[in-house]
């Protein structure tokens, strides 16, 4: 092949998938623009394409661990100017730290070589597809010569078979490019990224070792830009939904309206408040969709999570004779095992592009915020609800002051923690004790909140504070991080250093996995105390900023949140808080009965 690409053949590589905005009477966009600029020849590459298709659609920052199959393809996207390579310690902290990253980017990546890494990255893209984020999986792999034939491999489990590591991806992400030739590897990259932009979820990108330096001529020009294809809805399906909708919460005599984690994905934030502001309902949160809604809107009424909801919430909520749920997940987490005290028949259950009204019809290819926004149109304003919780509600009391020298407990320790939030801070609660903590607090305008409910896994939050504050610059990261989930992915502390993030770490040490302690106790819940101070100051050092400290007592915490903010406020603070075995949120104590309960449920009768 010795001809050119031009742009009407570029197009071809991405618009069979992708498709282009419609003009010209539906002709391809495109076809109608000026030449695409040429590249020299050094940068006519697979490699630089994929960094600059990185750059293009935000992912300036991508997490990587080296391995032989990844590292020529490592100095093509380091050739990119406008693209930082951030190295990790581990491969599944990189996925993490891409997950954060998405979170408030929209999109991120991580590189990890072949098989080895691949199957240690992917705990990490199984918890960014439950929780519906763009994540840009690239694994170094074989030699393109490699395929098709009998050889063994090192860094496999020792059979001539490729295909391991993307048959354990097909389950986790929504779609797989395995790129071993030059022909089609331009289409195959622009798929997979489009691919992951326009569902929310992740994708797997295999490339051989061999490929990312050879130059070839689909690479020869600057590429297309991406021209997604905007997802519609069906006109007629909404006039019924919102007619069947408004019909149904306008004779209803106190509704509510409750936000839940779907609502990123189908980016209907700003329609949901729209709703809100439009019918006077009393609005909540379900405990995953926290930080998704403004908690400074006049008649947000907290988190419904059943039985351990923000006081007089489930109350509000659980007695309506109409509840709009936008995006909900109803697992057993988010049920407080199964717990909720809702009906069917009440309920409209609003997804990313369907809507289900009580026990009558589903209406889909309705798109949320299309529904939302039509919907705050036909709604009667009605504040009955919200009156009702205002008649009922008594301000929480503050919990007692510790006496000198008395040792620190949690909830203090929180009340603290609440007094640092502002719009230019964000806060990340790992799996544990901190879900039901972090929950309570109250969010001024602005604060970012993330924590991963769906999948849950143990040790996510130190990579997604990483990826968080790398994305997220312009706030300081506050992480809520438990003892046993630190000691899982503790070395990406180096990482946060050798990038100069100015994170604070509230380290809480208890002893150990406190959430599971009160789900089912045993020995295995016990772990060894390190000294996490010492641990941090030798991975500290004396290369970067950091500054850590171990507080026991309110005046220890006092100063340690003075110096974190004040003369250390450039630095990555550490701050180890010791607190009692047994002293959890009583949220934690009611939710793990129930989760107990729910898991020890005996067989079914055969």
């Amino acid at each position: 092949m010795d001809t050119k690409i031009g742009p009407v053949d570029t197009c071809k590589a991405i618009c069979s998938d992708v498709g282009c905005l419609p003009q010209n009477g539906g002709v391809c966009a495109i076809q109608n623009t000026a030449p695409v600029p040429l590249i020299n020849c050094a940068e006519s590459t697979l490699g630089r394409h994929l960094a600059r298709r990185l750059v293009e659609i935000g992912a300036n920052d991508v997490f990587s661990v080296p391995g032989d199959f990844n590292l020529t393809l490592l100095d093509h996207l380091i050739a990119e100017p406008e693209l930082n390579l951030v190295g990790c310690c581990n491969e599944l902290n990189a996925g993490y730290a891409a997950d954060g990253y998405a979170r408030s980017r929209g999109v991120g990546a991580c590189v990890v070589t072949f098989t080895v890494g691949g199957l240690s990255v992917l705990n990490a893209i199984a918890g960014a597809y439950s929780e519906n984020l763009p994540v840009i999986c690239i694994v170094g792999g074989p030699n393109s010569n490699d395929y098709g034939t009998n050889r063994i491999l090192h860094h496999t489990i020792g059979l001539p078979d490729f295909s391991q590591e993307l048959r354990c991806f097909q389950t986790v992400t929504c779609f797989q490019a395995v790129v071993n030739n030059l022909e089609d590897a331009h289409e195959l990259i622009d798929t997979a990224i489009s691919t992951a932009l326009k569902e929310s979820k992740p994708v797997y990108i295999s490339i051989s070792c061999n490929l990312p330096g050879i130059p070839h001529p689909t690479f020869s020009r600057e590429p297309v830009k991406f021209s997604l294809s905007p997802r519609l809805t069906n006109q007629m399906g909404l006039e019924a939904a919102v007619e069947a909708a408004a019909e149904f919460l306008n004779k209803a005599v106190k509704p509510v309206m409750v936000a839940g984690p779907k609502l990123r994905v189908a980016k209907a934030g700003d329609a949901f408040v729209e709703l809100a502001e439009a019918c006077g309902y009393a609005m909540a949160v379900m405990p995953s969709a926290k930080g998704l809604v403004p908690e400074h809107y006049p008649r947000f009424i907290g988190t419904y999570w059943g039985a351990i909801s923000t006081a007089f919430c489930a109350e509000i909520v659980e007695s309506a004779d109409a509840y709009l749920f936008a995006g909900p997940i109803f697992n057993d987490y988010s049920s407080v095992g199964y717990s909720l005290l809702l009906k069917k028949e009440k309920a409209i259950i609003v997804q990313p592009d369907r809507v289900v009204i009580a026990n009558g019809p589903a209406y889909g290819c309705i798109l949320m915020r299309d529904f939302l926004k039509a919907l705050a149109k036909r709604l009667k304003c009605n504040t009955t609800a919200y009156e009702n919780y205002h008649r009922i509600y008594v301000p929480e009391g503050c919990p007692p002051k510790c006496q000198p020298n008395e040792p620190l407990r949690v909830n203090v320790l929180f009340q603290y923690i609440q007094r640092m939030l502002s719009g230019d801070t964000a806060v990340i609660a790992e799996t544990g004790d901190s879900w039901f903590n972090c929950q309570k607090l109250k969010l001024p305008k602005g604060c970012g909140y993330e924590f991963q409910m769906q999948y849950g896994s143990i040790g996510w939050s130190v990579g997604a504070t990483l990826g968080y504050a790398q994305a997220a610059k312009d706030k300081r990261v506050i992480a809520c991080i438990g003892d046993g989930s630190f000691q899982v992915t503790a070395q990406e502390i180096s990482t946060m250093l050798r990038c100069g993030q100015r994170t604070i770490i509230f380290l809480i040490n208890n002893g150990g996995y406190t959430i599971e302690v009160e789900i089912h106790d045993g020995p295995y819940n016990v772990i060894k105390n390190w000294n996490y101070t010492g641990l941090v100051d030798a991975i500290h050092n004396g290369e970067g900023k950091c500054w850590t400290t171990k507080v026991c007592t309110e005046e220890d915490l006092v100063e340690a949140i003075e110096t974190a903010t004040g003369a250390k406020k450039d630095c990555l603070c550490i701050i180890e808080v010791i607190v009692h075995k047994d002293d959890t949120s009583k949220e934690l104590l009611e939710w793990g009965s129930r989760v107990s309960a729910a898991n020890s449920r005996p067989p079914n009768p055969q």
